[in-house]
């Protein structure tokens, strides 16, 4: 049985949980506060499109407590990755491989990339490369998750819609076993889990819902139906899908659908973005991955994106005004 822990059990850490758990994995999380201790009590319910379940796993506040395991998947929020870099030292075995599912640009995004960029670093996401000397890029994959999921109360998470889906990808897109041996309890459990050879692509279709939705619900303090139902900010929002579509594809990935097709989608769905979420809950928000990234990489290419850095920059501001986030020095 594949032994796998969720390092970062909140929202979207704790679906991934319950699907390996249903999928068959022996699953461990680490978590924190009240979620932490009704997981202990009461294991994880899941309330999705497929129907209620609740599963036991095993829930820790360190990694210490849990010992080595075959993977680890890790779902904080990019603010913290530095710090689960230096937590999760004890769920490592020789050959433990760890997936990074997060959002935005990833911090190992050129390493063994390939390509003429190939093995430069990003500072602001990984300061002092801190993340790549404790985990290492040996044994990173790629994830991009697709759950829209709340925590709604302690123990209890929610999945909005039927369109869940996990991506995992190694950074040099080779299919490897220790990536499948990650998707297929994920599989089993309920969540399609491919694993990709462009797991970069991957990154970059996810990321024009994050450029739009992101800075116009903070802005908005709502959810996406809700921000996109004003016409004028409904234009907005196609501008900056187009920006970031440019912005893909400067980067080498045509992403195909259109502006237009995407914020069609996005405007049906009653969800509030989890950057959104951490505002609400004075948690530190994921700005530099989601924002201030994106725009140093068109300025890189060449790029123009206007309409984004102003929603980008009022957000920033929204954002420093509530204390969840400061910019790095």
């Amino acid at each position: 049985m594949t032994r796998i822990c969720v390092f970062g059990a909140g929202a979207i850490g704790s679906h991934l949980a319950t699907r390996a758990a249903l999928g068959g994995a022996d699953v461990a999380v680490v978590a924190r506060g009240p979620h932490l201790e009704a997981m202990r009590e009461r294991g994880i319910t899941l309330h999705a499109h497929d129907g209620v379940r609740t599963v036991r796993v095993q829930a820790a506040a360190t990694a210490a407590e849990i010992g080595p395991v075959d993977a680890v998947l890790v779902t904080t929020k990019v603010p913290a990755l530095p710090a689960a870099a230096r937590a999760i030292a004890p769920l490592l075995g020789p050959d433990t491989p760890v997936a990074f599912v997060t959002n935005g640009i990833p911090w190992w995004y050129f390493l063994r990339h390939g390509g003429g960029r190939d093995g430069e670093r990003i500072p602001l996401l990984d300061p002092g490369a801190e993340i790549e000397h404790g985990i290492g890029i040996h044994r990173t994959l790629g994830g991009v998750v697709y759950s829209a999921s709340a925590v709604i109360e302690p123990g209890v998470v929610k999945s909005e819609h039927a369109d869940i889906r996990l991506f995992l990808g190694e950074p040099d897109g080779f299919i490897s076993d220790r990536a499948r041996l990650i998707a297929g309890p994920i599989e089993a459990g309920g969540m399609p889990c491919p694993v990709v050879s462009d797991i970069r692509h991957r990154v970059w279709g996810k990321l024009i819902g994050n450029l739009t939705s992101g800075p116009l619900c903070i802005l908005s303090r709502s959810d996406m139906m809700t921000t996109l139902s004003d016409p004028a900010v409904y234009a907005a929002a196609i501008r900056i899908a187009e920006e970031g579509a440019a912005l893909a594809l400067a980067y080498g990935h045509d992403l195909a659908t259109s502006a237009e097709a995407r914020m069609k989608r996005s405007a049906m769905i009653a969800h509030k973005p989890s950057i959104l979420q951490d505002l609400g809950l004075g948690r530190a928000m994921e700005i530099d991955a989601l924002f201030t990234v994106p725009l140093d990489l068109g300025r890189q290419a060449g790029v123009p994106m206007p309409t984004f850095e102003l929603a980008a920059r009022l957000a920033t501001q929204a954002a420093r005004a509530a204390g969840c986030y400061a910019p790095p020095g």
